[in-house]
C-alpha cells in the first residue's frame, strides 16, 4: 500500500546514527519506586550483567542526595559508598512489570529515548566545519508562519521515524506538521503522541539550550490500518498518494485533540551543558542525565518537587507594554517586593521554554508567557507545549494556569491552538490568579474599557 508522503524512509540511519542506537543493553537494579496512580513498582531481581559491571565500575555521580556520611576514599571518613546507577531502561522495565496494561508504553519511551539521543548528537555537531549546517534556515515556514531551521525539520523526521516503528502509535501531531499524521504501521495502535521536536531552535546558532517536548495520550478511537487506501473507501476522497482524506482518517485525527488531564505520559529533553530527559508517567517527575561514557540516561533527579514558593520569574519583559493591566501589575509588584512575600523576585529568561521550565521546576517561581495585544490568545501551543509541561509541573506539586482556568482542563479545538501560559510554584500561581480575579479593578485604574 502507498505510504503517507510525509512519513518517508528514515534519512538519518547512517553509520553514525546506527552506532548511536547501539547503546548498552544492560539495566541496573533500582530501589523500589512508585508507578502510575501510586502503585508500587516491583524490582526485577536479575543477575548482574556485563553492562551493569561496566556501569558500576564508573566513578559515582556526586549528587545532593548522597548520604552525609559518604566521603572520598582519601578522606578521613573513609571510602565513599558507590551509588547504584538506575538507567531509564531499567526504570521503564520496572514500570511495565508492575503495570502490565501499560507495557506498550515501554517501547514508546524507548523510541523517544533513542530519538532524543540522536537529536542531542545533531545539536552538538551543529556548526562544525565538516558537518552539514543544520542551524541555517530551511527556506520554508511552518503552519504558524515561523521560519524553520533545517534542524527543526530533521528533528521532526527523527521523532516520527522513531515512533512509527513501534506499531503502538496511531497518530502523531507536531509543531512542524500542518495536520496530525496517521501512522500506517499502527496495526495495534493504543497511543497518540504530540511533540515540539526542537523547542528554542532560534537559539541553535548561539549554542543556547534547546529541547524536545512530548506528550502521550491513550487512543480514544479505533482506527484500524491508518492512512492507506482501502477497498471500502471508494466513497471517500483521496489525495494523489491514495491516502484517505475524509471520514475514517478525520475521525482518527480527533484522537490528538485531548485535554492535558488525559495525558498518560509527558516529558522533555534539554540539550545544554548536559542532556537531561525529564519524564512523568502520572505519579511523580523523574530526571535522567545522559552519561556520555555509557550513552545511557541515568536517574539523577528522583521525584522532583517544585518549591511551593519561589523567588524567580521568567518572562519576556520586552512585551510588557502589550500585556493586560492585571499582568503588568502582577509582574511590577513581584519584582519590586510588593507581592504577598514582600520580597523582590529575580528575573531569569533564556527564551527556550524547556530551559526556563527546567529551572522553574528545580528552583521554583513562575514561568510566564501571557497573551498580549499582538497575540490575543497567547503564543504557547496548547497541545504539544503547554499541556505536557503543565502535566510535569502539576505532577511535581506545582500549578499551571492561563490566569482564568487550569491549562490541564482545556479541551483543544485545533491542533495548533495557543493559550496564555503561567506555570510554576503553587503559591505563586495562586497569587497570579488573584490578580486576574481583580482584573476589572486594575483595568479601570489603567483607564481600559
Amino acid at each position: 500500500a502507498p505510504r503517507n508522503h510525509q512519513m518517508g524512509r528514515p534519512r538519518l540511519l547512517g553509520p553514525a546514527a546506527l552506532a548511536l542506537f547501539a547503546v548498552v543493553a544492560g539495566f541496573v537494579r533500582s530501589p523500589p519506586t512508585r508507578g502510575v496512580q501510586g502503585r508500587r513498582l516491583r524490582v526485577l531481581e536479575q543477575p548482574q550483567t556485563e553492562a551493569e559491571d561496566a556501569l558500576s565500575s564508573l566513578p559515582p555521580l556526586a549528587t545532593p542526595s548522597e548520604e552525609a556520611g559518604d566521603a572520598p576514599e582519601d578522606s578521613p571518613a573513609g571510602p565513599a559508598k558507590k551509588k547504584k546507577m538506575i538507567t531509564l531502561r531499567r526504570f521503564m522495565l520496572d514500570y511495565a512489570h508492575a503495570n502490565p496494561e501499560m507495557h506498550d508504553l515501554e517501547s514508546l519511551m524507548a523510541s523517544v529515548e533513542m530519538a532524543c539521543k540522536t537529536i542531542a548528537l545533531l545539536v552538538q555537531r551543529n556548526g562544525l566545519p565538516h558537518s552539514e549546517d543544520l542551524g541555517g534556515a530551511s527556506q520554508s515556514v511552518n503552519v504558524q508562519g515561523e521560519e524553520q531551521k533545517r534542524l527543526d525539520v530533521v528533528s521532526n523526521d527523527v521523532l516520527k521515524d522513531a515512533l512509527r516503528y513501534t506499531g503502538r502509535l496511531g497518530v502523531v501531531a507536531s509543531e512542524e506538521e500542518t495536520h496530525p499524521v496517521l501512522i500506517e504501521e499502527a496495526y495495534d495502535s493504543k497511543f497518540v503522541a504530540v511533540f515540539d521536536p526542537l523547542d528554542g531552535s532560534s537559539n541553535i546558532d548561539a549554542a543556547i539550550a534547546t529541547g524536545t517536548i512530548f506528550g502521550i495520550f491513550r487512543q480514544t478511537e479505533e482506527c484500524g490500518v491508518l492512512g492507506v487506501r482501502s477497498s471500502s473507501a471508494s466513497s471517500q476522497s483521496e489525495n494523489e498518494d491514495g491516502v484517505v482524506d475524509v471520514a475514517d482518517d478525520e475521525r482518527c485525527l480527533l484522537n490528538a485533540l485531548q485535554p492535558g488531564e488525559s495525558l498518560v505520559a509527558a516529558g522533555y529533553a534539554m540539550y545544554s551543558s548536559s542532556c537531561v530527559l525529564v519524564v512523568t508517567l502520572g505519579d511523580g517527575v523523574f530526571g535522567f542525565t545522559l552519561d556520555p561514557t555509557s550513552n545511557e540516561f541515568v536517574l539523577t533527579h528522583d521525584r522532583i518537587q517544585i518549591p511551593k514558593r519561589g523567588s524567580i520569574y521568567s518572562v519576556n519583559e520586552a512585551n510588557s507594554h502589550k500585556w493586560a493591566p492585571w499582568v503588568q501589575s502582577y509582574v511590577h509588584d513581584m519584582k519590586r517586593g510588593l507581592g504577598q512575600t514582600g520580597t523582590p523576585y529575580s528575573a531569569r529568561y533564556v527564551g527556550s521554554m524547556v530551559a526556563d521550565v527546567h529551572r522553574t521546576l528545580l528552583y521554583g517561581g513562575v514561568y510566564a508567557y501571557p497573551a498580549d495585544a499582538k497575540h490575543l490568545d497567547g503564543k504557547i501551543r496548547l497541545l504539544y507545549e503547554a499541556a505536557p509541561m503543565s502535566f510535569l509541573v502539576t505532577q511535581a506539586g506545582g500549578r499551571a494556569s492561563t490566569g482564568a482556568e487550569d491549562i490541564m482542563a482545556i479541551h483543544p479545538t485545533r491542533v495548533h491552538q495557543r493559550v496564555p501560559c503561567f506555570l510554576g510554584s503553587a503559591e505563586d500561581i495562586d497569587e497570579l490568579e488573584s490578580y486576574y480575579a481583580r482584573r476589572h479593578d486594575l483595568d479601570a485604574a489603567e483607564g481600559v474599557e
